[in-house]
């Protein structure tokens, strides 16, 4: 597994559209079905990342607690699922559907969406204003398997309650780390 960081895309880039068949309900899900009211967050997982895996319950929490204040969340799978059989369409239901997930879990078969979001490693996260514009991307937290840092989702947290609250977001915003995702 290599560490990559993901990629930085300026703030203030609007949403990249799409439309993915979700792993969860085989149905064809775009932005515009999970927009939320005040903000939506776009993460881009997998099933066997160590990485996700590490923060997949954070993940959910955090989900939980904002969908109610009117944020929007999807996950987004775009590995290639012929060397990477793990993170099948019907896996990904089962993981879904173990985890928990109160969100669609999207298979991005082409990865043009992980393109146009320019989506680097798995987990990335994106949050967007309620104006369809980037305001967040980087890292969940500091906690990475195995550097004893407890997950708490402190950065996204921070960025989903910035918007909430209508106060700046801060300027410094670390890229996430994880398992690159697997191009075709």
């Amino acid at each position: 597994m290599a560490l990559t960081p993901s990629n930085m895309i300026e703030l203030g880039t609007k949403a990249p559209d799409f439309k993915l068949i979700d792993s969860i309900t085989n149905q064809q899900c775009s932005y515009a079905d999970i927009k939320g009211e005040r903000g939506t967050v776009v993460m881009f997982i997998c099933n066997h990342c160590p990485f996700v895996v590490h923060v997949i319950d954070e993940i959910v929490r955090i989900a939980n607690d904002y969908r109610v204040l009117g944020f929007g969340f999807v996950a987004i799978s775009s590995n290639d699922i012929v060397a990477y059989p793990q993170d099948d369409p019907a896996l990904m239901w089962e993981n879904a559907r173990k985890n928990n997930f109160t969100f669609p879990y999207l298979f991005d078969e082409t990865q043009e969406v992980a393109k146009a979001y320019d989506a680097a490693c798995t987990p990335d996260f994106y949050l967007f204003g309620a104006d369809n514009r980037l305001v967040y991307r980087g890292q969940l937290d500091a906690s990475r398997p195995g550097n004893g840092i407890p997950v708490n989702g402190r950065d996204l947290r921070e960025a989903l309650d910035n918007v909430f609250n209508s106060r700046p977001q801060t300027m410094i915003q670390k890229p996430s780390m994880g398992c690159g995702i697997k191009w075709k």
